[in-house]
């Protein structure tokens, strides 16, 4: 187990509640992204439970955000394409 100093261990749970994840997915995540930029990450398929946990809090995270623009989506899309 990890000690932390209660700093870290409530800006942990701060984020982790504002993201709506768990501590545990939180933290994996971020040493997931750390470990991609040292080039210390595992090989993609090697652990598909933690990525599945990632997609599924990025979607909980979209599913709360306000819709900005109440038009249809081809409505938006006429828009974007007659620039």
């Amino acid at each position: 187990m990890i000690d932390l100093s209660e700093e870290t261990e409530a800006l942990a749970r701060r984020l982790a509640a504002a993201r709506r994840v768990t501590v545990d997915v939180l933290i994996r995540g971020a040493l997931e992204t750390d470990a991609r930029i040292v080039g210390t990450a595992r090989l993609p398929g090697q652990n598909r439970a933690a990525r599945r946990a990632r997609i599924s809090a990025i979607a909980r995270e979209i599913a709360v955000m306000p819709v900005l623009d109440p038009r249809p989506a081809h409505g938006i899309m006429d828009d974007l394409n007659a620039s």
